[in-house]
């Protein structure tokens, strides 16, 4: 998996904490860092949550463009 830089910007252009952004989606601090280090693949659900919170489509923060 690689880094998930995305997801980092889309939290910070809202200037929310790893530890805010999981507290609004159930999770732990320790698994929005994950994600974002590309070390943790979410579930669908987690996606969808995390998406909604940012005001992004799954797209926007979880397609890769193959290459």
């Amino acid at each position: 998996m690689t880094k998930n830089l995305r997801l980092k910007a889309a939290r910070a252009a809202l200037d929310l904490t790893q530890a805010q952004l999981a507290d609004q989606v159930s999770v732990s601090r320790q698994t929005v860092n994950a994600i974002e280090q590309g070390d943790y693949n979410p579930t669908i659900r987690l996606c969808l949550a995390l998406c909604h919170v940012l005001g992004q489509t799954l797209d926007q923060l979880f397609w890769e463009d193959p290459k």
